[in-house]
């Protein structure tokens, strides 16, 4: 395998990660469902439906593009979701990071 081909894998997996972990944060009374209103689950799960969408429409997707659209997903969610942790970018996190590995995703 390939460099490349590596990095592309590694990038669809984050953004693969990234979409299932914010669905469970909107549906899991355990992390943030309970903490969020309406509007907020909402919103992201709406962001969450439409990544899913192009995910599953683009398999073959650069590694950029699936950088690309994973920033985009977490441009939505993560001021919610630090929003909801009281500003603190939630468990052990800074605002604006997310609780999520990516080294690859700069």
């Amino acid at each position: 395998m390939t460099k490349k081909a590596k990095e592309q894998i590694d990038a669809r997996n984050n953004l693969d990660s990234y979409i299932h972990s914010m669905k469970n944060t909107i549906e899991d009374p355990d992390k943030l469902k309970d903490k969020l209103s309406e509007e907020e689950k909402t919103t992201i799960g709406d962001a969450v439906k439409e990544s899913t969408t192009w995910f599953d429409a683009n398999g073959e997707a650069t590694t950029e593009e699936y950088g690309e659209q994973q920033k985009k997903l977490e441009s939505i969610c993560s001021p919610i979701v630090s929003k909801a942790y009281g500003g603190q970018g939630g468990p052990g996190g800074q605002q604006g990071e997310t609780d999520y590995e990516n080294p690859e995703d700069l």
